[in-house]
């Protein structure tokens, strides 16, 4: 059974004048929430559920004391008995947490409300979503009134129009890598205990076709096609055959005024974070390679995180800083464009170690939370999930187990999930990987990205 994160907003008898005396505000404020004064409130959140229940919390204090003044308490579940009215962020004790039991499937949230009560509920990540329509709803200004809504009523996440672009990419990742949660059940101590893997989350999903114009193709084509939108031989590294170089979506991101950043698993000069920093004939040109990061890095200010190559709890904890705090360097009015890179359901599906592969996809699914968390704090991101190819062959056996056919790259299709404004064009289509960053460039306003010879953007 899955858990429940659940936010609820709770009237009790007493109120937190008493308790804990009224909450800090800068300045006048009439808001009321159920004809509650805001200011009577606290937040209460639980420990648990790796942190999603906190950040929300943190969220919502942050947005009341910005848009009212009021600065609300915030208290850890255990520290104290419930008094007063309450905001509750999580799976508490509160009874509040225990009424409401709604059927949601995908992104959905739910919302119940009793008199002067209002709960809210989603699952893991999902809690930045109802976090982020609880302020929009009850405090899209000052001086607001809210009332509390009455009967149980189940809602999606609110999509805004996109200026911030977010391209995950599972290296080697091809459908039944991603069906691996449905075979193996360990998901370990270091997730969060979801047992399925997270793109099959968002609404809309279809498939890549991959093959390089040398026919199955290598990491390096691949990674430019994603990048540059056009195809190109195996090895070639943001080029053409010929040498010429091709603009990538970072690079064209920046022309634009938007930041542009790549992060990886592996090193830099790994195949896939080259293909978004650099233009060589060849992968294996470290020095080339190098060069042309120093330029993307620190004369174009492009921002470049790899190699965090580690399973267990601290190394995932490091991994998730690290995005945070990339996310936020990227973060500007502007808005940017970010590759991310899980290397090693690559490398480990080379080597047929079916164990390893799921535990990099777990740390794949991990990082795919943080970013889907990111775009529901900031509705005005959209997120693709895909990969470059599928390595091993992995297929379904008579025995109702997984299992590889290949230590090579195979020519299978590779799955696309997609989540945010212009998002539904990729719903139940296969398309070329070229069509991908074509697309996302003509939702820049470009319409001429790529190679537009054969194969187009898609419309929305």
């Amino acid at each position: 059974m899955k858990k429940r994160i659940i936010i609820a907003v709770s009237a009790a008898i007493l109120t937190i004048a008493v308790a804990i005396g009224l909450a800090g505000c800068t300045s006048p404020t009439k808001s009321t929430l159920g004809g509650v004064p805001i200011k009577e409130y606290s937040i209460v959140y639980s420990d648990a559920d790796h942190d999603y229940s906190l950040r929300a919390a943190e969220y919502i204090r942050d947005s009341i004391e910005e848009v009212t003044g009021c600065s609300l308490p915030l208290i850890e579940d255990d520290e104290t008995s419930e008094s007063g009215y309450e905001i509750v962020v999580g799976e508490t004790s509160r009874e509040i947490s225990e009424r409401l039991d709604a059927e949601c499937e995908g992104l959905e949230f739910a919302i119940l409300g009793e008199e002067k009560q209002v709960a809210l509920e989603g699952d893991y990540f999902i809690i930045a979503a109802a976090a982020y329509y609880f302020i929009e709803t009850y405090f899209p200004e000052n001086n607001y009134d809210a009332a509390v809504p009455s009967g149980v009523s189940v809602h999606e996440p609110i999509v805004k129009e996109a200026k911030n672009y977010i391209m995950l990419i599972g290296d080697g990742m091809g459908l039944y890598q991603t069906k691996l949660f449905d075979y193996l059940t360990d998901v370990s101590d270091y997730s969060d205990g979801e047992n399925t893997f997270y793109g099959y989350m968002l609404p809309y999903s279809g498939f890549a076709r991959t093959n390089s114009l040398s026919g199955v193709t290598d990491s390096a084509a691949a990674g430019t096609a994603l990048s540059c939108g056009t195809k190109t031989n195996n090895s070639c590294v943001g080029q053409l055959p010929d040498g010429t170089n091709l603009q990538s979506l970072t690079e064209l991101a920046m022309s634009l005024g938007k930041k542009a950043g790549v992060m990886s698993t592996e090193g830099s000069t790994g195949a896939t974070p080259s293909a978004f920093t650099a233009h060589t004939s060849s992968r294996d040109n470290k020095s080339d390679i190098q060069d042309c990061q120093i330029e993307f890095e620190y004369l174009k200010g492009g921002l470049l995180e790899c190699s965090f190559d580690r399973y267990d709890a601290s190394g995932i904890a490091h991994v998730e800083k690290r995005i945070t705090d990339s996310l936020a360097r990227l973060k500007n009015e502007n808005g940017f464009f970010l590759m991310y890179e899980e290397a090693h359901v690559d490398k480990h599906s080379h080597s047929n170690n079916i164990d390893k592969t799921f535990l990099a996809l777990i740390r794949f699914n991990q990082a795919i939370a943080r970013f889907m968390e990111f775009a529901f704090y900031n509705p005005d991101t959209f997120i693709i999930i895909t990969a470059d190819h599928e390595t091993g062959s992995l297929l379904p056996t008579d025995g109702g187990t997984l299992a590889y056919g290949s230590g090579d790259h195979s020519g299978a299709d590779v799955p696309v999930f997609a989540y945010g404004y212009g998002a539904e064009v990729f719903d139940g289509v296969t398309v070329e990987n070229i069509q991908i960053p074509q697309t996302i460039a003509s939702y820049w306003g470009v319409d001429d990205f790529g190679d537009q010879s054969n194969y187009g953007r898609l419309n929305k």
